[in-house]
Protein backbone atom coordinates (compact mmCIF):
# COMPACT_ATOMS: atom_id res chain seq x y z
CA UNK A 1 0.00 0.00 0.00
CA UNK A 2 1.41 3.22 -0.87
CA UNK A 3 1.17 6.45 1.61
CA UNK A 4 0.89 10.39 0.59
CA UNK A 5 1.46 13.21 2.55
CA UNK A 6 0.91 16.75 1.29
CA UNK A 7 0.08 20.19 3.16
CA UNK A 8 -1.48 22.93 1.00
CA UNK A 9 -1.15 26.71 1.97
CA UNK A 10 -3.94 29.62 1.62
CA UNK A 11 -4.11 33.20 2.35
CA UNK A 12 -7.24 34.66 1.64
CA UNK A 13 -6.88 37.72 2.04
CA UNK A 14 -10.97 38.74 3.41
CA UNK A 15 -12.18 37.20 6.56
CA UNK A 16 -14.29 34.93 4.80
CA UNK A 17 -13.97 33.38 1.45
CA UNK A 18 -13.78 30.35 -0.78
CA UNK A 19 -11.08 28.62 -2.87
CA UNK A 20 -11.34 25.72 -5.58
CA UNK A 21 -9.09 23.34 -4.60
CA UNK A 22 -10.05 20.57 -6.90
CA UNK A 23 -7.39 20.71 -9.38
CA UNK A 24 -4.54 21.08 -6.59
CA UNK A 25 -6.27 18.00 -5.19
CA UNK A 26 -6.13 16.23 -8.37
CA UNK A 27 -2.17 16.76 -8.91
CA UNK A 28 -1.85 15.03 -5.06
CA UNK A 29 -2.96 12.19 -6.69
CA UNK A 30 -1.16 12.27 -10.00
CA UNK A 31 1.77 12.71 -7.75
CA UNK A 32 1.12 9.98 -5.23
CA UNK A 33 0.66 7.08 -7.83
CA UNK A 34 -2.22 5.59 -6.02
CA UNK A 35 -4.63 3.95 -8.63
CA UNK A 36 -7.28 2.95 -6.21
CA UNK A 37 -7.45 4.29 -2.52
CA UNK A 38 -8.54 7.22 -0.71
CA UNK A 39 -8.15 10.84 -0.04
CA UNK A 40 -8.67 12.68 2.95
CA UNK A 41 -8.35 16.36 2.79
CA UNK A 42 -8.79 18.50 6.09
CA UNK A 43 -8.44 21.70 7.11
CA UNK A 44 -6.19 22.16 9.96
CA UNK A 45 -7.21 24.94 11.59
CA UNK A 46 -10.05 25.47 13.63
CA UNK A 47 -11.82 28.27 11.66
CA UNK A 48 -11.44 26.95 8.48
CA UNK A 49 -13.42 24.34 6.29
CA UNK A 50 -13.15 21.96 3.18
CA UNK A 51 -16.52 20.89 1.70
CA UNK A 52 -18.00 19.90 -1.15
CA UNK A 53 -20.05 21.08 -3.54
CA UNK A 54 -20.99 22.62 -6.81
CA UNK A 55 -18.31 26.13 -8.00
CA UNK A 56 -20.94 28.38 -9.06
CA UNK A 57 -20.77 32.15 -7.61
CA UNK A 58 -24.17 32.01 -6.81
CA UNK A 59 -24.09 29.36 -4.54
CA UNK A 60 -20.87 31.03 -2.39
CA UNK A 61 -22.44 34.31 -2.27
CA UNK A 62 -25.71 31.77 -0.58
CA UNK A 63 -23.31 29.98 2.03
CA UNK A 64 -21.88 33.84 2.64
CA UNK A 65 -25.18 34.79 3.58
CA UNK A 66 -26.89 31.71 4.93
CA UNK A 67 -23.24 31.42 7.47
CA UNK A 68 -24.02 34.79 8.79
CA UNK A 69 -27.27 34.71 9.03
CA UNK A 70 -26.33 31.72 11.57
CA UNK A 71 -23.96 33.48 13.64
CA UNK A 72 -23.47 36.57 12.65
CA UNK A 73 -20.00 38.40 13.26
CA UNK A 74 -20.83 41.30 15.20
CA UNK A 75 -21.43 41.70 18.16
CA UNK A 76 -18.94 40.77 18.77
CA UNK A 77 -19.80 40.44 22.67
CA UNK A 78 -22.52 37.70 21.82
CA UNK A 79 -19.89 34.65 21.98
CA UNK A 80 -17.89 33.64 24.94
CA UNK A 81 -15.35 32.80 23.30
CA UNK A 82 -14.50 36.24 22.25
CA UNK A 83 -14.05 37.05 25.85
CA UNK A 84 -10.84 35.49 25.68
CA UNK A 85 -9.42 38.61 23.10
CA UNK A 86 -10.09 36.54 20.29
CA UNK A 87 -13.00 38.30 18.00
CA UNK A 88 -13.57 35.15 15.33
CA UNK A 89 -15.96 33.20 17.76
CA UNK A 90 -18.44 33.06 15.01
CA UNK A 91 -15.64 31.09 12.28
CA UNK A 92 -15.54 28.73 14.87
CA UNK A 93 -19.39 27.60 14.65
CA UNK A 94 -19.25 28.48 10.67
CA UNK A 95 -16.40 25.69 10.12
CA UNK A 96 -18.51 23.20 12.42
CA UNK A 97 -21.84 23.64 9.67
CA UNK A 98 -18.99 23.31 7.14
CA UNK A 99 -17.09 20.40 8.22
CA UNK A 100 -13.38 19.82 8.74
CA UNK A 101 -12.68 17.27 6.18
CA UNK A 102 -14.09 15.23 3.01
CA UNK A 103 -13.02 11.81 1.79
CA UNK A 104 -12.89 11.08 -1.82
CA UNK A 105 -12.56 7.63 -3.10
CA UNK A 106 -9.96 7.34 -6.12
CA UNK A 107 -10.68 5.42 -9.06
CA UNK A 108 -8.44 4.32 -12.00
CA UNK A 109 -5.93 7.34 -10.83
CA UNK A 110 -8.45 10.07 -10.99
CA UNK A 111 -11.09 11.37 -8.40
CA UNK A 112 -14.04 9.42 -8.01
CA UNK A 113 -17.16 11.94 -8.43
CA UNK A 114 -20.42 12.65 -8.87
CA UNK A 115 -21.38 15.32 -10.94
CA UNK A 116 -20.78 18.77 -10.30
CA UNK A 117 -18.26 17.59 -7.41
CA UNK A 118 -16.00 19.99 -6.50
CA UNK A 119 -13.51 20.52 -3.39
CA UNK A 120 -13.13 23.68 -1.83
CA UNK A 121 -11.23 25.17 1.37
CA UNK A 122 -13.86 27.72 3.26
CA UNK A 123 -12.41 30.04 5.28
CA UNK A 124 -14.39 31.92 8.10
CA UNK A 125 -11.28 33.99 9.81
CA UNK A 126 -9.15 34.87 6.86
CA UNK A 127 -5.87 37.10 6.62
CA UNK A 128 -3.55 34.78 7.75
CA UNK A 129 -2.10 31.59 6.08
CA UNK A 130 -3.76 28.44 7.44
CA UNK A 131 -2.80 25.00 5.75
CA UNK A 132 -4.72 21.93 4.62
CA UNK A 133 -3.55 18.47 4.81
CA UNK A 134 -4.02 16.02 1.74
CA UNK A 135 -2.90 12.25 2.87
CA UNK A 136 -4.13 9.74 0.44
CA UNK A 137 -3.53 5.72 0.80
CA UNK A 138 -4.14 3.39 -1.53
CA UNK A 139 -2.20 1.05 -4.55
Amino acid sequence: MKSFRKELWFDIPERVGFENITRAIEACVTDSGVREGLVLVNAMHITASVFINDDERGLHADFTRWLETLTPHTPIARYQHNATGEDNGDAHLKRQVMGREVVVAITEGKLDFGPWEQIFYGEFDGRRRKRVLVKIIGE
